[in-house]
């Protein structure tokens, strides 16, 4: 007998049709309507120190939305080089990093370049008189987050650390809204699943290119709980309002990569904050078949209902991502986030003109870095049998 699913396929029906078709009795379809295209209120200049992750795309694309306009680039790789003179033609290439950290026009520093040698980057450029964002893990040592606190202390700059998988995912910016409104009471726990994919096929940071040599050593990007749980945590933070927390539980494990011993393809870490508690998942083994990078889930249990998130698609039913679900104690809701709006670019812009924290509490972005770090370091490692 076909299933369900395989007869509506089969019937032509597309993926919103078949979403509809799939959702529960009594569950309410919605879409979110198409944010309004808001004219930038404000004017910066800004540079790119460092390109080492194609994630800087995503992140000069943040700022342009917010009125942000790319003057200058440094970068350490040919490739990528090759691949920013094409894609931003109006932008100069610098010949050092110091060229463009001293740049007196410009307010603001971009920089993904590796790991460990952002924070170094971020002080220099603070201590220049500019602001700063990193790529995450944005700090991988507690002597660089003592070295950041004080050098903000010092300077007044900003440090902003792109936590893109809450703040660059329109489905995740409306799930803190909902929850801002008391849709499922006050929250007690967040779980967060984030698988990854080793060799993308796909986006700005695909194309089937191997990893480079920095990739696999935990030195120079962080570990995996530093590197991608620093996004997870700061969701934990956020989503549960918690200001104080700890590190319950922590492991790592190399299991598919032996040619690479300082790498780490699975770990897993357990937090308990003052306002909520959290889960977290993070894995190397999305396989091709997913159609995307990564299965990345988020669940957020509250007194009175709960929201799951599947981010980047929805499995075997549409490879659109930006789904919300809600339940609380009247009905089951399907939200379709994909045209949410994405506040950040605008609002750190904003921040910067106006020495504000609306985008980013500068004080949470340093305390996911610093319960990242903790985790890492705390991490037993372990081995399976066979």
């Amino acid at each position: 007998m076909k299933k369900r699913r395989d007869i509506l396929e089969a019937a032509g029906l597309g993926s919103v049709a078949l979403m509809a078709a799939l959702t529960p009795a009594g569950a309410k379809a919605e879409t979110l309507p198409v944010a309004p295209e808001e004219t930038p209120r404000h004017h910066i200049r800004f540079t790119v120190c460092g390109i080492s992750h194609d994630h800087i795309h995503g992140m000069i694309g943040a700022i342009q939305r917010g009125g942000g306009e790319l003057v200058s680039y440094w970068g350490a790789e040919p490739d990528k080089l090759a691949v920013f003179a094409k894609r931003y033609p109006g932008a100069k290439a610098a010949r050092s990093q110091d060229e463009v950290l001293h740049d007196p026009s410009v307010q603001l520093v971009l920089s993904s370049h590796i790991a460990n040698q952002r924070a170094g980057i971020g002080v220099r450029a603070m201590r220049a008189g500019k602001d700063f964002l990193a790529d995450k893990p944005g700090i991988t040592t507690l002597e660089d987050l003592a070295l950041v606190r004080k050098t903000i202390a010092e300077t007044g700059r900003i440090y902003a650390i792109l936590y893109s998988e809450r703040l660059e995912v329109r489905a995740a910016v409306h799930a803190g809204a909902l929850i801002q409104q008391g849709a499922i009471g006050k929250v007690i726990q967040t779980i967060n699943i984030a698988p990854h994919q080793v060799i993308q096929r796909a986006g700005d940071n695909g194309g089937g290119v191997p990893r480079p040599d920095w990739f696999w050593e935990d030195v120079q990007y962080g570990g995996i709980l530093c590197d991608i749980g620093s996004h997870q945590i700061d969701q934990f933070l956020f989503y549960t309002g918690s200001t104080k927390a700890e590190i319950v539980a922590a492991q790592i494990a190399n299991l598919r990569h032996p040619d690479h011993p300082h790498f780490q393809d699975f770990g897993d870490m357990m937090l308990k904050g003052d306002k909520g508690f959290g889960y977290v998942r993070l894995d190397w083994f999305t396989p091709d078949g997913l159609g995307t990078w990564g299965d990345g889930r988020l669940f957020v249990l509250g007194t009175d209902g709960y929201i799951e998130l599947r981010k980047y698609t929805d499995v075997a039913v549409s490879n659109k991502g930006n789904n919300l679900f809600v339940v609380d104690g009247k009905r089951a809701r399907y939200i379709d986030c994909s045209n949410g709006a994405l506040p950040f670019g605008p609002q750190f812009v904003a921040d910067i003109v106006n020495r504000s924290h609306t985008a980013q509490d500068q004080v949470q972005c340093l305390l996911a870095a610093e319960l990242s770090i903790l985790a890492q370091q705390k991490a037993r490692r372990v081995t399976l049998a066979g």
